[in-house]
């Protein structure tokens, strides 16, 4: 990398926390903000895909550990922010990644269902957010916090009801969180990503709904993990993202341009 794209891209000294990290998704993007320099802190439940994403994070010339931690506790947040300031001294990068998603027609969604998944999806960000948000606040961070959001949050998706309105949630979040923590220097944004696919959505993949799918996006494929890594960057640096801001970044394929 030159000097010039090292000085507007680079993460060397900085520290991330990346939830969902034992994903795919979120697993490539840990990835590639440790190759970028971060140091990364993958979360997750699964010790086994943790310790897999650590391994090739390592291998690849980085520095990461896992953290096994529930999305949804608080106190499993909490104690992720104090184990990860005290091994490295400081938390520069939060990335809410955790996730799910369930194919339940509308009229068979039970609130059980429906509590899950919104406690998953969006209050688990809002847990994090607070948590590290006051974090940032009180030490004078500059911090970045990038939701991974989604386009079924931009336009409504059949066959996935309340992951879309998790989503819509969690873009609102992240646009007032933008709004109201601008003037402390933290920057607030979200991924959202077109048709990537991974545990979430396999089951919901069906032949005909592939063909559709690809008939909707101009680039007629899925997207690749790695290829959210780049707009990871963007958001998460200091210099390249220095003015985005609640920044809701469609990586999608063409999807959102897509009408008839």
């Amino acid at each position: 990398m030159s000097q010039y794209l090292e000085d507007l891209f680079g993460l060397e000294g900085q520290v991330a926390v990346v939830t969902g990290a034992t994903g795919v998704l979120c697993g490539h993007m840990a990835q590639g903000l440790a190759e970028a320099g971060a140091t990364v802190v993958v979360v997750g439940r699964d010790p086994v895909r943790g310790a897999a994403r650590v391994a090739a994070i390592e291998e690849a010339g980085g520095k990461a550990l896992f953290n096994a931690a529930e999305a949804t506790s608080r106190a499993d947040l909490e104690r992720v922010l104090a184990q990860t300031v005290e091994a490295f001294g400081r938390v520069d990068i939060l990335v809410n990644g955790a996730g799910m998603n369930r194919a339940t027609p509308f009229l068979e969604i039970s609130v059980e269902e429906w509590n899950q998944i919104l406690a998953v999806n969006l209050t688990s960000a809002m847990e994090a957010c607070q948590v590290f948000g006051q974090y940032f606040i009180a030490e004078g961070i500059p911090g970045s916090i990038i939701n991974l959001g989604s386009m079924s949050g931009i336009t409504a998706l059949s066959r996935v009801f309340t992951y879309s309105v998790s989503k819509a949630g969690l873009h609102n979040l992240t646009q007032n969180l933008a709004r109201e923590w601008a003037p402390h220097g933290i920057r607030v944004n979200a991924l959202a990503p077109g048709f990537f696919p991974a545990e979430q959505n396999r089951a919901i993949l069906t032949e005909d709904r592939v063909r559709s799918i690809f008939a909707h996006t101009p680039m007629g494929r899925f997207g690749e993990a790695d290829e959210l890594v780049g707009a990871t960057l963007l958001l998460a640096s200091r210099r390249a993202g220095s003015f985005l801001t609640g920044v809701i970044l469609p990586v999608d394929g063409g999807y959102a341009a897509m009408t008839i």
